[in-house]
């Protein structure tokens, strides 16, 4: 049997597209492979924006800001001297960007002015640090980014 040139192309594209679709179904059926969005509700949390903004300049704006530090111990958010700390309420999120299973929350619970999160609750990686927290009834929103070795 002879095959063309026309017969080769069909061929071709068909072995392409059997290659192609072989790595779709692979990663789309494989658990080890998480395409999750970063926010559940993506639009709901998109309407909300404007407030997230303002709570950002609100601490933006602010002469003494939150200090977040990392170090051997593990994690510590420091207030500045100027707050008194039972009037400081909220929440701190630490967000694993290459795997929400390791994500969590915490209440702001300020002792000495500062809240410690240990080392062992901490993977190596990247975080992203959203505190969420009020103060004399100001709303303000820090982000930071820290990488545990």
């Amino acid at each position: 049997m002879k095959i063309n040139w026309g017969t080769g192309i069909v061929i071709a594209f068909a072995l392409f597209m059997t290659f192609i679709l072989y790595f779709v179904f692979e990663v789309q059926s494989n658990s080890k492979y998480d395409n999750d969005l970063v926010v559940e509700e993506y639009y709901k949390h998109d309407t909300h924006f404007q407030e997230e903004m303002a709570r950002i300049q609100n601490a933006h704006d602010l002469q003494h800001k939150p200090v977040v530090k990392y170090n051997d111990q593990g994690l510590t958010v420091i207030f500045p001297a100027t707050f008194e700390s039972n009037k400081i309420t909220g929440n701190v999120l630490l967000y694993r960007p290459s795997n929400k299973k390791f994500d969590f929350d915490t209440k702001l619970a300020l002792t000495n002015s500062s809240l410690h999160i240990p080392q062992n609750k901490l993977i190596k990686g990247r975080w992203d640090v959203n505190m969420e927290w009020q103060y004399e009834g100001k709303k303000y929103l820090t982000k930071e980014v820290i990488y545990v070795n």
